[in-house]
């Protein structure tokens, strides 16, 4: 809960990555609150009521979970919306605001996701910042697990990395303006 506050201020890519392993995390203690207290929230160096807080935020995540039938595998919807937000995002950046600098980095690394998209069997209907988000997580638990990276994913990886990053700024900046300017929105 406390990383998950922070990161989704600091950078929002990184916030469904962190939610995602979050999820699995979850999954991995069969969704047991009670595991959940004894193996994680027990070890936070915080105030019991601060340890009631961060036990309620992940029964939460897991009755939003069972209510919504991703026990096993998916997200919640929350997150989903989240991925949808920045996709909405992404494309306006590359087609209405024409932002150069995002639209150059897509260009850079369009083949990474072309090439990545066909070797990971992912279809047409997964969007290039799902596809992304997906990239980086796949790596992050085979880094998790000890495994080996080739270079070509290392490679594009990073390229996705590099995107993820200008595409979390670039919301950053937007929930900014809106904060100052909530009557645009």
């Amino acid at each position: 809960m406390l990383i998950a506050k922070e990161k989704k201020k600091s950078n929002i890519a990184e916030y469904i990555l962190y939610m995602w392993q979050v999820e699995d995390m979850l999954r991995a203690f069969d969704l047991d609150i009670e595991k959940i207290n004894q193996n994680i929230v027990c070890r936070y160096s915080v105030d019991d009521d601060t340890k009631k807080e961060i036990s309620d935020w992940y029964d939460n995540i897991i009755e939003i979970m069972k209510r919504e039938k991703v026990e096993r595998v998916g997200h919640i919807q929350p997150l989903q919306n989240t991925v949808d937000e920045l996709t909405e995002l992404h494309f306006y950046l590359l087609y209405k605001a024409g932002d150069p600098i995002y639209r150059g980095l897509i260009m850079e690394h369009a083949n990474s996701f072309v090439e990545y998209r066909k070797l990971s069997g992912v279809n047409d209907s997964v969007s290039d910042v799902e596809l992304a988000l997906q990239a980086l997580y796949g790596v992050l638990m085979l880094r998790l697990q000890g495994k080996k990276i080739s270079d070509e994913t290392e490679r594009a990886v990073s390229g996705f990395s590099k995107v993820l990053s200008c595409l979390a700024t670039r919301y950053a900046q937007k929930e900014e303006e809106e904060s100052k300017n909530p009557e645009v929105m």
